[in-house]
């Protein structure tokens, strides 16, 4: 095992054993427009919904819609920044989200398991008039060591 992956490891017990039921984390994010183009690039989904700026000024919203994968991905930057590796998520999509929002994702701690060091959270999403746009649940595991 190298120096780096036995660090990791340390670093990732070290997180977990901190982590404590009713702990929570903030991530607050501006979505733009270069957000909205690189994920609907990546992804290939180009809905008109997302990317067409007059038929999203036509439609019921009247203006281009956030993807919600792009938004739930705050859930997952969390995760993955206290070492989470997601093995169950459940998103509720309560408001859309448009270009130039600025979200702000709280995931709260609501179990952990000592044993199969796995973690069950929530999180939701406000935009910058205080408007619920997303909740979600979780089931994460951190990384087990095989020895």
């Amino acid at each position: 095992m190298s120096l780096l992956t036995k660090s990791l490891k340390e670093q990732l017990k070290n997180a977990f054993d901190q982590l404590q039921v009713g702990q929570t984390f903030t991530f607050i994010r501006t979505l733009t427009d270069n957000d909205v183009s690189a994920f609907c690039g990546i992804t290939g989904k180009y809905n008109p919904y997302r990317i067409d700026e007059q038929f999203a000024h036509e439609n019921s919203y009247g203006n281009r819609i956030i993807p919600g994968l792009l938004i739930a991905n705050m859930v997952t930057h969390i995760g993955g920044m206290l070492g989470f590796l997601a093995t169950k998520m459940q998103f509720n999509y309560i408001a859309p989200t448009f270009v130039g929002d600025t979200l702000t994702c709280v995931v709260a701690i609501e179990e952990k398991d000592e044993t199969t060091k796995q973690v069950q959270a929530s999180a939701k999403l406000v935009n910058q008039e205080g408007k619920e746009v997303l909740i979600a649940k979780f089931t994460s595991s951190f990384l087990k060591n095989k020895n």
